[in-house]
């Protein structure tokens, strides 16, 4: 018979009661449906975004268990709403942002706001995050990025340089803060159908390239995104640390 209270059942082992979650982007996309996740899995999230009306339909859905910033997670005020949290136990590093472009035309403009958004940001955030976490003596960080963090992709050069440094970041981060109980991995997703990528996923062209590039032949949601949330910041994934998960249908293993 299994035992209910070891905290490695299955009903126990994704449960993140008493945890407090942080989700950066959360009003729409991947962001969103994590924070859901992560609530019907017992954590009190904090979702981050920028829209507040995204916001208050997902605190209308989940009530007390949700709790809304509306925040630039680029400006000083929002570094300082985290240090003054008293427990953070999972950051969701998931803000980011993509302008295709060929790479001898990309403008300094598309640099400047994808290093900005894409690299900078998400190192404050996770800075900030992990203060806390070093001092309570744990926490799981993970951060957002992409398959094209491992692979390259034609006039994606400056998003892909971006996702790379964050894949970097991670496993520095994990080796450094290991000591601390503190683990840090990333979520590589390949295509999702998100407000962001709907409008390519529309160029009937675009999509049919994309889909011959993934052997499981469909193009992800966010769900399945969610869901490795939820494993890297549950007790499911004690051991895994300074990894990436890729959720890519297969296109980067060929």
């Amino acid at each position: 018979m299994i035992d209910s209270t070891s905290p490695t059942t299955l009903q126990n082992i994704f449960s993140l009661k008493g945890k407090v979650a942080l989700v950066t982007g959360a009003g729409k996309g991947i962001g969103r449906a994590s924070s859901a996740l992560l609530v019907e899995a017992g954590a009190k999230v904090i979702a981050v975004a920028r829209t507040q009306a995204d916001l208050d339909s997902l605190q209308k859905q989940y009530c007390e268990q949700i709790e809304t910033w509306a925040e630039d997670v680029s400006s000083d005020r929002f570094l300082a709403r985290i240090a003054q949290l008293p427990q953070l136990d999972i950051l969701v590093n998931n803000v980011g942002t993509n302008k295709p472009q060929p790479f001898i035309d990309a403008e300094l403009d598309a640099l400047d706001l994808m290093l900005s958004l894409n690299v900078r940001s998400a190192f404050l955030t996770a800075q900030a995050a992990a203060r806390i976490m070093v001092k309570q003596g744990s926490g799981s960080i993970i951060h957002m990025t992409s398959q094209m963090g491992h692979i390259g992709a034609a006039n994606r050069t400056v998003y892909c340089m971006t996702k790379h440094a964050i894949e970097g970041l991670s496993k520095a981060m994990a080796v450094e803060l290991a000591q601390f109980n503190v683990r840090v991995n990333c979520v590589a997703p390949t295509f999702i159908e998100t407000p962001m990528t709907k409008p390519m996923l529309e160029n009937d062209d675009f999509k049919r390239e994309v889909l011959e590039k993934i052997p499981l032949n469909r193009i992800g949601k966010v769900e399945d995104v969610a869901a490795a949330v939820l494993y890297l910041a549950s007790s499911a994934s004690n051991m895994v640390n300074g990894d990436s998960l890729k959720v890519d249908g297969g296109w980067t293993a060929q």
